[in-house]
């Protein structure tokens, strides 16, 4: 879910400047509307990508479950207090509608890299940001996509070369401190790799990217985004 795979959905076909300039209208509406209304909208807009996109929101989520956790600490924190009655629940209220407006971008940012080449990305951020520091931010982003998928792999491979060794019946901070250090071991040994390989390929801070152009299936995404600009300037 974490890269991009090919397919003919309603947002493949979109140009990728597009579908930036939709996230983009999407996290300022979000931030800008935070009532329970708000996230009722959020929610609709969030289901009409997912569904362009040709995503399962259950796969998504499966896929997101550790991001899952991180989300749900901090509303499950706040109700603590020091002191009597201890737990207030009316206090994780705003916490958890904050905790779900940061899931839906997470959903919106999945459609988009799962619909996306790295090589499109990389040509959209230029030419909104034109010049070096454009082609400085395509390349890291480009860098990113490609680097994390193989990442959150090497982390699922050493899982399960801990479990088969028994892992499960280790104490959770061994298991912890076990899959810490080989990913570290491993994202260490990728970077060194990529390195190489980009002084081998002779990197370029210009390359040639893939010609971008409107089509006709854009205009109402365009729509929509500067609606929700609106939405949010209200």
């Amino acid at each position: 879910m974490l890269s991009y795979a090919p397919g003919s959905s309603v947002a493949h076909r979109l140009d990728p400047r597009t579908k930036l300039f939709v996230q983009i209208a999407i996290a300022i509406a979000a931030f800008a509307h935070t009532t329970p209304r708000g996230l009722l909208i959020l929610t609709a807009i969030t289901g009409i990508v997912l569904v362009s996109a040709d995503l399962d929101p259950r796969g998504v989520l499966r896929e997101l479950r550790w991001l899952l956790v991180l989300t749900t600490m901090g509303p499950v924190f706040s109700v603590l207090v020091f002191g009597p009655p201890w737990i207030d629940l009316y206090r994780a209220i705003d916490p958890a509608m904050a905790s779900y407006r940061v899931l839906c971008l997470l959903l919106v940012s999945v459609a988009y890299v799962r619909t996306t080449p790295v090589r499109d990305s990389r040509a959209a951020i230029e030419w909104f940001i034109p010049g070096r520091l454009g082609r400085g931010l395509g390349l890291g982003v480009g860098l990113v996509f490609r680097l994390l998928p193989v990442l959150l792999a090497d982390v699922s491979r050493l899982r399960m070369a801990i479990d088969a060794r028994a892992g499960t019946q280790r104490p959770l901070h061994d298991r912890i401190r076990r899959l810490t250090l080989g990913s570290l071991r491993r994202l260490f040994d990728r970077v060194e790799t990529l390195t190489m390989a980009l002084q081998a390929r002779c990197l370029s801070w210009n390359p040639t990217t893939p010609p971008l152009g409107f089509e006709v299936i854009d205009w109402p995404a365009l729509v929509l985004a500067f609606g929700l600009l609106g939405w949010a300037v209200v």
